[in-house]
């Protein structure tokens, strides 16, 4: 009985913050200010720039800058309040965080073919704080924290804390959570992300087919994880999801075309 009110209390703060939509449509868990997140965001960026050695060449940032500016006016946000930094490193990586802060590794630049294939992934980084998926999977791993405390309670606080039994329960609900819960929404992020800067990109004036083209090639990389153990998509389950969302993509390409929105970034 003395477990009844945090339960109570836990059940009614996830149905209190369950109530935000990613711009897909789906229902998420908020539980964190924006400003943390921002902040968070600003503070692991400026880390990150501390580690990492900063491309200086200003043909390469321009051209960076150019394709993010397009991307982000696309997405209704003020480009100039965002940071975009280029980091001499040879990983096909980029991001971006809360915080208006965009990083792409020349790593990056090396393996997209033109300015079109570094948008996708642009767009798919800027998609992911759009859509808040650092909060939900802070929020995530603070309910998860919470409901197996209280699973942790009621099994071992009777005095069978030693229980061989109830240690293997235990463990068992930790791996459920990880591989049930946590992997699965991080793929439904990527996922979404995919399909959001998908739109983007072709709302922004680039040619979205060049996405797939991307994927194809950064899937002929080394061996990959199984995707059941995996927290993004496997190359091929991505491409279908991207050519399943192409339609509605070359229709934002083709109204960007007619309205003039055609970026020349290099």
């Amino acid at each position: 009985m003395k477990l009844k009110p945090a339960f109570m209390a836990t059940i009614t703060l996830l149905v209190l913050v369950s109530c935000a939509t990613s711009p897909l449509g789906r229902r998420q868990m908020m539980m964190l200010p924006d400003n943390q997140l921002s902040a968070a965001g600003a503070q692991s960026f400026a880390t990150y720039k501390k580690k990492l050695p900063i491309e200086k060449d200003s043909t390469i940032n321009r051209y960076v800058r150019c394709i993010a500016d397009a991307i982000l006016t696309a997405a209704n946000l003020p480009a100039d309040q965002w940071e975009v930094v280029v980091f001499k490193d040879d990983s096909a990586n980029a991001f971006a965080v809360p915080g208006n802060k965009i990083g792409v590794h020349t790593g990056l630049i090396d393996i997209s073919e033109n300015q079109n294939q570094l948008a996708a992934v642009i767009g798919h980084e800027v998609s992911h704080v759009l859509a808040k998926h650092s909060n939900e999977r802070a929020s995530q791993s603070f309910a998860l924290k919470q409901g197996l405390g209280i699973a942790q309670q009621v099994l071992l606080g009777g005095g069978n804390a030693n229980s061989g039994k109830n240690q293997m329960i235990m463990s068992a609900l930790g791996l459920g959570a990880q591989f049930g819960v946590m992997l699965p929404f991080s793929r439904a992020h990527e996922s979404e992300a995919d399909e959001h800067g998908l739109y983007l990109m072709s709302a922004a004036g680039f040619d979205p087919k060049e996405s797939v083209r991307l994927w194809q090639n950064m899937s002929k990389g080394g061996a990959k994880p199984p995707e059941f153990l995996s927290t993004h998509p496997s190359g091929q389950t991505r491409i279908s999801r991207l050519n399943q969302a192409m339609p509605k993509a070359m229709r934002n390409y083709n109204q960007a075309q007619a309205t003039g929105r055609k970026p020349r970034c290099g």
